[in-house]
């Protein structure tokens, strides 16, 4: 199969060629392309150094995007003109009826559906319902209050380098002129810096209403998000208020969550222990812990969750859904 990255100089390009190499993806030959600044530029890839090239889908069999919206929109058609299925890691198609919006494995079978075209959800959606979704094939949820805690990673290499740089210039005492962050953030947190809307939401607190509602196929599921940039580098975290429409225990939420691919439960509540991002960075788990009944409202149930925002989050859903194509079809671990 061949196989392109489009943006792989991007931290989620980054950890894809990391994965392909990794899992053993069955590649023929894997081409990189790249925008005009980038083409020229040499990635390692099993020991040899591929080039960034121009755009040309020609031949190409699978195209993994990891660019905004802007590029997708504008690029997506011509890889799909020229008989490339595509995997797309921006929002510009998540929301369309006729692309399926993938976590393997919540709704893998939906790949069955696609028409040449999938998607890949936003980060914090992903990291929320990888746990969430075996509670809510039991008892239904009925309404999700989330606050997120959104590392660095979320808003690409820059943005990290960023918050490596001012926090040495903050512990330094010496001038430092942003670039890439709205607002000082070493040492310090603001709201997410998506697009606010005219209900005063960000972008990114709806993706969590719209995204959660394809993926778990349920209209009247309501979720509510406060989405907030902190001075952590890679891994987001997220504090969960879950209500469900059928009783689920603590018990019965724990055993499901045991048994739950991708899942880890980390709970030490005689040390006061639980997830943190130094455990979820470069694990390909998604951390949950403190799971407690709320005091306040009958059926729900509150935890903490964090995940790698660039594996889980983006580059491992991605590859997940290729190893899903790849299964559904065997002959295409042929094609080209």
């Amino acid at each position: 199969m061949q196989v392109a990255i489009v943006g792989p100089t991007g931290a989620v390009g980054m950890e894809l060629l990391k994965l392909l190499e990794k899992r053993a993806f069955p590649l023929k030959r894997l081409r990189l392309f790249g925008s005009p600044a980038s083409i020229g530029k040499k990635l390692s890839f099993k020991g040899e150094l591929l080039p960034v090239e121009p755009i040309d889908f020609h031949g190409v069999d699978l195209a993994i995007f990891c660019t905004s919206r802007t590029v997708s929109i504008e690029l997506a058609p011509l890889a799909r003109s020229a008989g490339t299925i595509v995997i797309d890691n921006s929002s510009a198609f998540r929301l369309n009826p006729d692309v399926p919006l993938v976590i393997p494995e919540i709704n893998g079978d939906t790949l069955k559906t696609h028409q040449g075209m999938i998607a890949s959800p936003n980060c914090t959606t992903t990291i929320m319902l990888l746990p969430l979704a075996p509670l809510h094939r039991r008892a239904k949820i009925k309404r999700i209050v989330a606050a997120t805690y959104q590392a660095a990673s979320g808003a690409g290499i820059a943005a990290m380098e960023e918050l490596k740089e001012e926090t040495r210039a903050h512990l330094s005492n010496t001038p430092f002129e942003r670039t890439v962050m709205p607002h000082p953030y070493a040492f310090n947190l603001f709201p997410h810096d998506s697009p606010l809307l005219p209900h005063g939401y960000a972008e990114e607190e709806m993706k969590m209403l719209h995204e959660t509602r394809k993926i778990l196929g349920d209209e009247s599921i309501q979720v509510t998000a406060t989405c907030v940039r902190v001075p952590v580098l890679r891994a987001h975290a997220e504090a969960l208020n879950v209500e469900f429409r059928s009783e689920l225990s603590k018990e019965e939420a724990l055993a499901l969550l045991r048994t739950t691919a991708g899942v880890t439960l980390l709970e030490d509540w005689e040390n006061n222990r639980f997830p943190m991002p130094s455990d979820a960075t470069e694990s390909e788990q998604v951390f949950c812990g403190r799971l407690r009944v709320d005091q306040s409202q009958v059926r729900t149930l509150e935890m903490w969750v964090v995940g790698d925002q660039l594996l889980k989050g983006a580059a491992l859903n991605n590859i997940q859904i290729a190893e899903g194509l790849v299964l559904l079809n065997k002959s295409f671990c042929s094609l080209g």
